[in-house]
């Protein structure tokens, strides 16, 4: 149940009973027709824009449209109180049973409540992280990969059909690079002295059992071949143990892609029509979006891949990009760019309506492009949606922290996630919105205290299950179980602060459709932070007033029902969680 799209399809209802005409004689627009939790509860639960919205366009005055508004509600029985609030805002109070079965919902649905279900269920793909194989995760990678996965699991919960896509980007020449690096540890594991690593390759130690692998598979054989014969054997092999060594740093994380796409695939000929970057440019070229041309420079530093010569140009500007852009040099070699659209194009042909990018913030530029050949491949059947993660710095007790540099030249993403664990990573990644810059500071995130947000969350819901174990010790003979909870007398939790929690939980699913329809994850981690510290004052109060503890052992009826509710509460609460990949503990230790 979605207590504000229930309540918002009976504001509508009402205002169609009232028949109002615009000065046209037709009935007026009610798609902006809202209700919501007011800002102070001490208002009413709900509120409503209903005459702020229509006024305008109805000639009236808010406030007289709010008096017939509040007229035609008054008949419904679930509405208990209603106030007209400054100049048109209504405020309402609704009857304690929308309450009871909401709590009711929750029970019954379990940790499936506020999921939306979509029938056909629309296909999207997410493809976030996407870091040259060219060596372990780093902490720039970590909140892209937390970003994506968090969100790829909201849509999945929000009733989408989600694949989950890392792009290998396998074909540049950093790849010849790694390989010539592997080539150096090769010849070092064969007892070569290989002194300093040469500038330009890649320094880390974490290609040594790269080096002893190929010296097991090939001995010395490899010494004496020339760059051409060995270069493609290494490179394999190279690759392989690079994304090996990603699909580790991932997991740690908790973070597994469905499906890993190489970027060489698109350069490979699959038959005598060409590569499926040449498929997608003769498709261009039949709409007539590809011509002959010159660019002028950018701002700013010049990219690898700009050239003051006539170019294979694609009409981006068309679609609102803000310049066209190359797919093909002068010298009739692809650009990066090319590879990008083909790759749109295999997805497209996939059949996902809708396509999401989770980029860095150094790669900013890229939307308007990104969106411009969704545009043009599709032909706006497919959404192009791009995000943008702000960098992270690590800190501890307000200085950068220096880690050891296994890597050699930045700090793992496995180091941050040994030191620290998942949880905290993950969910301190989703408590400010992506596009904000973060201090990830390591004292803080494993402290345990209401400072902690993460802490402060789990500690909730294991809060609620030692409620629950008590309770199971001290009613022995009570069967406390999902089923016996749903058939509690609600009718005895008539707290305020009771009555908060369930009003708490009744916002999940809208928070639920909100952050889908954003795309934006943090919102799960506010909302689980709002609702945890609602627990945690409902029971401090306990502490004072103890009558209105949850267990009370001298009456069965009334602690069931309370136990219904921490039930409900440690459902919501790890249904969120789960979307954000953070564990639900039952203790805390």
């Amino acid at each position: 149940m979605n207590i504000f799209a229930d309540f918002t399809q009976r504001v509508k209802e009402a205002l169609q009973a009232i028949d109002l005409k615009d000065a046209n004689g037709s009935a007026p627009d009610l798609s902006r027709v809202v209700v919501e939790a007011p800002r102070d509860r001490a208002h009413g639960d709900l509120a409503t824009n209903a005459a702020m919205v229509l006024a305008k366009p109805l000639g009236m005055k808010p406030r007289d449209l709010a008096e017939k508004l509040v007229a035609q509600l008054d008949q419904d029985p679930e509405i208990t109180e209603l106030a007209i609030a400054g100049p048109g805002f209504i405020n309402m109070r609704v009857a304690p049973l929308v309450w009871q079965r909401i709590l009711g919902n929750v029970l019954q649905d379990g940790m499936a409540f506020g999921s939306i279900g979509q029938s056909p269920a629309p296909r999207v793909n997410v493809e976030y992280v996407s870091a040259n194989p060219t060596g372990p995760m780093h902490v720039g990678h970590i909140r892209g990969a937390v970003v994506g996965d968090a969100l790829a699991n909201l849509l999945e919960f929000a009733g989408n059909e989600v694949v989950k896509e890392y792009y290998i980007n396998d074909a540049g020449s950093q790849i010849e690079t790694l390989a010539r690096s592997a080539f150096l540890r090769y010849r070092e594991a064969l007892g070569e002295d290989i002194g300093a690593i040469p500038a330009g390759l890649y320094p880390g130690d974490y290609l040594k059992p790269v080096g002893e692998r190929l010296k097991t598979e090939f001995g010395e054989s490899l010494k004496g071949r020339d760059e051409s014969e060995w270069l493609p054997l290494v490179k394999e092999r190279a690759i392989s143990a690079m994304l090996d060594l990603i699909r580790e740093d991932l997991a740690a994380l908790g973070v597994e892609h469905e499906v890993f796409f190489s970027e060489r695939s698109l350069h490979e000929r699959e038959n005598s029509n060409g590569s499926k970057i040449d498929h997608m440019l003769d498709g261009l070229r039949d709409k007539g979006l590809v011509y002959q041309g010159t660019l002028p420079p950018p701002k700013g530093q010049l990219p690898e891949d700009w050239e003051d010569r006539e170019q294979t140009l694609f009409r981006a500007s068309n679609f609102g990009d803000d310049t066209d852009r190359a797919l093909k040099k002068s010298d009739g070699s692809y650009t990066y760019f090319a590879a990008d659209v083909a790759y749109f194009q295999d997805k497209f042909e996939r059949g996902f309506q809708e396509v999401i990018y989770v980029l860095g913030a150094d790669h900013s530029g890229y939307a308007k492009r990104l969106q411009a050949v969704g545009k043009a491949i599709s032909d706006g059947k497919t959404e192009v949606i791009v995000r943008f993660c702000q960098l992270v710095k690590l800190m501890r007790d307000g200085e950068p922290v220096k880690m050891s540099k296994r890597s050699g030249d930045f700090i793992t993403l496995r180091e941050v996630v040994d030191e620290v664990g998942s949880d905290p990573v993950r969910f301190m990644m989703l408590f400010r919105k992506n596009d904000a810059p973060l201090d990830f500071d390591f004292r803080r995130v494993t402290e345990q205290s209401k400072d902690n947000p993460v802490f402060y969350v789990q500690y909730g819901h294991a809060r609620c299950c030692s409620v629950l174990r008590q309770a199971a010790e001290e009613f022995a003979d009570l069967p406390l179980d999902d089923g016996e909870f749903a058939n509690a007398d609600f009718t005895l939790l008539d707290d305020s602060g009771e009555l908060e929690l369930i009003a708490r939980m009744a916002e999940w699913p809208k928070v639920v459709e909100a952050a889908a329809e954003t795309h934006e994850p943090h919102r799960i981690a506010f909302y689980l932070h709002e609702l945890a510290s609602s627990l945690h004052g409902h029971w401090n109060r306990g502490k004072e007033l103890p009558h209105l503890r949850f267990i009370d052992g001298s009456n069965a009826k009334l602690t069931l029902a309370r136990l219904a509710l921490v039930r409900a509460i440690s459902l919501v609460l790890a249904s969120g969680l789960a979307i954000l990949g953070v564990n639900a503990p039952e203790e805390m230790r």
